[in-house]
């Protein structure tokens, strides 16, 4: 069965993506911290952010189509290892400090 698509990027890593080789040659002697500091002023900065904004619609327009055939081919339903979230996940109670089960009707 093929992989689960990979959620898609955002405007701004789409861009940060582009840009980063410039960032590097401008300031060879920044850490990657300092690249992603300065990649975000520069996007805070930049104006016109539609080119990135509608590749980035483009992207999840796309996954959203693979995702769907991704499911109609029989993948999402196995959770291999993951941890659920939520009222299913509570459904074994929870210990207390104590020891004793949330969930097994006594109360004190």
């Amino acid at each position: 069965m093929a992989e689960k698509p990979k959620r898609p990027l955002s405007a701004y890593m789409l861009w940060l993506n582009e840009a980063r080789d410039k960032i590097k040659r401008e300031n060879p002697d920044f850490k990657v911290t300092e690249i992603a500091k300065k990649g975000g002023e520069l996007w805070r900065g930049l104006k016109d952010k539609s080119e990135w904004e509608a590749k980035a619609a483009a992207a999840k327009q796309k996954y959203i189509r693979d995702l769907q055939e991704y499911e109609r081919n029989g993948g999402g339903g196995d959770d291999k290892g993951k941890k659920r979230k939520g009222a299913a996940a509570k459904k074994g109670g929870k210990k207390s400090k104590k020891g004793q089960s949330d969930d097994d009707g006594d109360s004190e």
